[in-house]
């Protein structure tokens, strides 16, 4: 079947033909009809993850889809085919750039029946993310301030219009040409991240979602309340996302010693950092369905390509400045 493969890193995708997936007894084999871009696809391409994501070349890309049944394995109980579905696979059995990839039954949901396909396709990744760091990490209250760093792309747009509904007071960071745009999100406070400075507009919030990392990260500590948490997707990753993943001794240390300085200076702030890999999860994803058909979240797609177009998509996702979600779709 076809589909688009890293087959060296740093490289641009290739298209590729691979084997049909295998079938387990509680997997459920999927026609991909969209499959959403997400920038855990351009840190898979160029490498960067390979240390906690090591994938075994060539690997088919894609973290993101939405599709019909095909057929079902002989204990799966929850999905037929016909259904409309989908999930964010599996970090180890990734590859929704393909006609078809094979999901476990319990990493998958129905798909909103009030949205399209192209759009059910742009949300398992950005919204399981928002809703792990908002719900279950963070259990936002309201009352509560939280910050989402910038709230026009891909986990802000949809981490904006969650902590709204948990009843937060949301400010977030974006251009001034998408502070409309997050307003009519659900967003309270508008920073623009060209002119001005977050650390000297805003203060005591109970949780920062930082999806930059880097000196963005150091800085938003300092807008933290005691106590207060910091909870970062870019990285780095600390000590216990390592001890979840159950990795090396080797790798540990590593990890502890890549996330030093910035635990350092949240203990020092009297505030917590931790690092978000989000997982795959059917049971969020059917709450999450149940929300978007309540009118509460809207996914929100920038562009879509044709299947064939998946490496200038991916180009145009690494190029930055998407309002939203970049979506391939795939033909029958």
């Amino acid at each position: 079947m076809r589909a688009f493969a890293v087959m060296k890193y740093k490289r641009p995708v290739e298209r590729a033909e691979v084997a049909e997936p295998e079938v387990g007894d509680r997997d459920v084999l999927v026609s991909v009809g969209a499959a959403g871009l997400n920038q855990l696809d351009e840190k898979i391409r160029t490498g960067e993850f390979a240390q906690i994501l090591p994938y075994r070349l060539p690997v088919v890309l894609g973290n993101d889809v939405a599709g019909t049944v095909i057929r079902v394995g002989r204990l799966v109980r929850a999905f037929r085919p016909g259904d409309r579905v989908f999930a964010r696979p599996d970090d180890a059995r990734i590859g929704t750039f393909a006609e078809r990839i094979a999901i476990a039954e319990r990493d998958l949901a129905l798909v909103p029946s009030s949205i399209s396909m192209a759009e059910a396709g742009s949300l398992p990744l950005v919204a399981l993310t928002a809703w792990q760091a908002l719900v279950e990490r963070a259990e936002v209250q309201p009352g509560q301030k939280v910050l989402i760093h910038a709230g026009a792309g891909g986990v802000g747009s949809i981490a904006i219009q969650l902590a709204a509904h948990l009843g937060a007071t949301v400010a977030t960071t974006a251009s001034a040409a998408n502070a409309d745009f997050v307003r009519g999100l659900g967003a309270d406070i508008v920073i623009d991240h060209r002119s001005e400075d977050f650390t000297q507009i805003l203060s005591d919030y109970d949780l920062v979602l930082d999806s930059l990392g880097g000196e963005n990260l150091e800085r938003s500590l300092r807008v933290l309340k005691p106590g207060g948490i910091a909870i970062g997707i870019a990285g780095p990753p600390d000590p216990a996302f390592a001890r979840r993943r159950g990795m090396n001794p080797v790798l540990r240390l590593a990890i502890r010693a890549l996330s030093r300085s910035i635990r350092r200076q949240a203990k020092r702030l009297g505030v917590r950092y931790e690092f978000l890999f989000m997982r795959a999860d059917g049971e969020q994803l059917r709450e999450i369905a149940g929300l978007v058909d309540r009118g509460v979240l809207r996914p929100v797609v920038a562009r879509t390509y044709q299947f064939e177009e998946l490496p200038a998509a991916l180009a145009d996702l690494a190029a930055g400045g998407n309002r939203g979600k970049l979506v391939v779709t795939v033909a029958d």
